[in-house]
């Protein structure tokens, strides 16, 4: 039997899923083929790393399928000079393509094994400029610190504006809110200290993070 050929798959996963839905951007297609994906997902799911599906993790979490990484990078626009917050570590993909662009990443989740195995997989790819913790973000983390982009990996029922609270002006929010089957994406773009824009990306399903309040409003 002949070897898997990973580039052949990931190349199919980005011009048959990916560029298909409506990711156009150059450069976040450069990057999705720069980050071996393959690398990032359990080892039972090495085959189907490129596969159009969300990969099971432990603690019943997910890596989100990738069309939906890639509509979410297009839509941050990240830049070389911007400070992330990306609450929900996961596999450490998402942290590996942020970090590839971003000046600097700080990524939170409240599972060490996370954080452990995410932190051997960015030093074996030289991704330095990444500060991993474990901790229950949910409410906001480091709160006397603004970021220029925030991402929120997991779900949650309605968005509450301490997030908002936590950008820079100008900076965004990623988030997927909803309970199921009912979910969307979401960018929220910080215009000014009283106002906000809310972009509604598309519909997905993700399991939610953990704390996540049905009971949350979020204050435009």
């Amino acid at each position: 039997m002949s070897p898997f050929n990973f580039e052949q798959a990931r190349f199919n996963m980005i011009e048959q899923q990916i560029r298909p839905w409506d990711v156009l951007d150059q450069r976040t297609l450069d990057l999705i083929a720069s980050v071996p994906r393959e690398q990032f997902v359990p080892q039972d799911y090495c085959k189907l790393a490129f596969a159009d599906i969300n990969i099971p993790l432990a603690q019943g979490q997910v890596m989100m399928s990738p069309k939906v990484e890639a509509r979410l990078l297009q839509a941050l626009r990240l830049n070389p000079n911007d400070s992330v917050l990306e609450i929900g570590t996961g596999s450490g993909y998402l942290t590996a393509l942020l970090a590839k662009v971003a000046n600097h990443v700080n990524s939170v989740d409240i599972f060490p094994e996370f954080i452990q195995a995410a932190e051997v997989k960015l030093k074996a790819l030289n991704i330095n400029n990444v500060t991993l913790q474990v901790g229950d973000a949910i409410n906001g983390w480091n709160t006397n610190v603004n970021y220029d982009v925030i991402v929120l990996t997991g779900s949650v029922p309605v968005l509450t504006s301490h997030f908002q609270d936590q950008l820079e002006e100008g900076g965004c929010l990623f988030a997927i809110v909803g309970e199921e089957p009912i979910m969307q994406a979401q960018l929220i773009t910080k215009i000014s200290q009283t106002k906000t824009n809310q972009e509604l990306l598309f519909e997905t399903v993700l399991p939610p993070l953990l704390g996540a309040n049905s009971t949350q409003r979020f204050v435009l």
